[in-house]
């Protein structure tokens, strides 16, 4: 006996669409002016801080566009929809988080063993303007699901272009006051080193929904009890199975065991009810066994 089995998309926040295309757009339109800017002032802080802008605009681009292709129906091929590629895109972004930072890690150590002139007064300028543009990128995706992975993900980049700026501006402002050159890549390693701690927390999450593991708040060995506990007529339950297809997409399988005078419809829904209710799980997919389990008759069969 089986749940329903509408594997749509579900809701997809438009609103999550239109602030990702937002900051997208703003983003990248700025980047070329830091580009410029690092350029001229020859910062490695700022020419950072645009590569990692670059970054971002795929990568919000690519959020964007994951919101857009969840929309899209179950078919025959994907009969679970489209909503994973936005935590395939979550994982991505983490991954360029990480290449983003030894990139700069690299540039920052060479700085540190030549002299570079850095022209401060650019630097102040074009970091002010910068943090401005991260600022309102940011506040665009709080104000989007914060529990998304993929608003999650394109939220830290943006949160790395807003401290990068702030180093830029600081840098820029130590070396207009005392001349001192080195400050310029020691900020950009302290920008590094929180660029990888931010991008594993998402990187983590992300690949922990992609390899089926159950949510992180949900222990799936308290399941069968409960339900032996509290639904009438189940005296055993086993093959229980988790994972998450989104973070708000939680699936369950299982097979219950009930006995010869129970009703399978109500028992069914007496188990929906319970997986919902006490575990937050509301697409649950129920196997009704009167007996020997299926399963391990076919296992002994083939031994």
């Amino acid at each position: 006996m089986h749940g329903s089995h509408d594997h749509g998309p579900g809701d997809v926040n438009a609103k999550n669409e239109r602030r990702m295309g937002l900051a997208a757009l703003i983003t990248g339109g700025f980047m070329f002016v830091e580009v410029a800017g690092g350029i001229a002032a020859d910062s490695l802080a700022l020419i950072a801080d645009a590569g990692h802008m670059l970054t971002d605009f795929a990568s919000l681009a690519l959020a964007w566009f994951a919101f857009r292709l969840a929309r899209r129906p179950a078919d025959w091929k994907r009969t679970y929809g489209f909503d994973r590629f936005q935590v395939l895109i979550a994982f991505t972004n983490g991954l360029a988080l990480f290449v983003i930072a030894g990139w700069i890690v690299y540039e920052a150590i060479e700085r540190l063993m030549g002299t570079p002139h850095v022209d401060g007064g650019i630097m102040v300028g074009v970091a002010i303007a910068g943090l401005l543009v991260n600022i309102v990128a940011f506040w665009l995706l709080r104000g989007a699901d914060r529990e998304n992975l993929n608003v999650r993900g394109a939220a830290i980049h943006v949160l790395g272009d807003v401290l990068g700026s702030v180093a830029a501006l600081v840098a820029g402002a130590v070396i207009l006051m005392t001349g001192w050159m080195p400050i310029d890549p020691l900020l950009s390693l302290l920008v590094a080193v929180i660029i990888v701690r931010s991008g594993w927390h998402v990187v983590a999450a992300s690949a922990h929904i992609l390899l089926e593991g159950a949510p992180k708040e949900l222990d799936t060995r308290d399941i069968a009890p409960d339900l032996v506990a509290n639904v009438p007529g189940v005296d055993a339950v086993h093959h229980v199975h988790v994972w998450s297809i989104t973070q708000s997409r939680r699936m369950v399988t299982l097979h219950a065991v009930i006995g010869e005078a129970q009703d399978i419809d109500a028992v069914v829904q007496g188990i929906k009810a319970r997986l919902k209710t006490a575990f937050n799980l509301d697409h649950a997919t129920v196997e009704i066994e009167r007996g020997a389990c299926a399963d391990a008759e076919t296992k002994a069969a083939r031994a």
